[in-house]
């Protein structure tokens, strides 16, 4: 059986795009890299790739090397009236099983056999997201009970160790020790 069919935790997708685009292709499998990133991904390097931020000052450390989003989120869009598929809002990693959004900063993602991530805080959805459909931004944007903003475009995180990740690989999670740290924008 395959991690989907007994309910753990897995990779849903993989995408990568070597070029500075919203959508990342769907890929058969994708590379992680030590301190870069996803291989052939124009948001890999161990300094900051993201254009804005690139502007700020290039030389800050890429925090934000791999993009995930769990497939609930997708699903979650789907019955509000948007029609995202997987890869489209630029994640790296789509995941299913996780809450990726109650993650403390620092967790370990052991995703597959070898590649390890480590988590370093949320995406923070930009204006792109319009030009896949109106109104997506705000739909990726809500309010907890205490009226704080609540990111759910995803998390970010860095490569610890390298490895191959693929559709139906399983997902280990490895908290870091407490205190936990929430996340927050990177």
């Amino acid at each position: 059986m395959t991690p989907h069919e007994t309910g753990e935790a897995a990779v849903d997708a993989v995408h990568a795009s070597p070029s500075h685009t919203m959508a990342k292709g769907t890929r058969l499998g994708i590379r992680l890299v030590e301190g870069l990133g996803v291989e052939g991904d124009a948001h890999s390097g161990t300094t900051v790739k993201h254009r804005s931020r690139v502007q700020r000052d290039p030389t800050t450390p890429n925090l934000r090397q791999v993009h995930l989003i769990h497939a609930e989120l997708h699903e979650e869009l789907r019955l509000r009236g948007f029609a995202v598929v997987a890869g489209q809002m630029g994640e790296n990693v789509t995941t299913r099983g996780v809450d990726l959004l109650s993650l403390p900063t620092g967790t370990r993602l052991r995703l597959g056999s070898d590649a390890v991530i480590e988590v370093t805080g949320l995406r923070n959805p930009c204006k792109q997201l319009e030009g896949i459909q109106p109104g997506l931004m705000a739909a990726v944007l809500d309010r907890d009970e205490d009226g704080n903003l609540v990111r759910k475009a995803g998390i970010m995180a860095v490569v610890l160790r390298s490895g191959d990740v693929g559709p139906g690989d399983r997902i280990t999670v490895d908290l870091p020790a407490q205190p936990h740290r929430p996340l927050s924008p990177v």
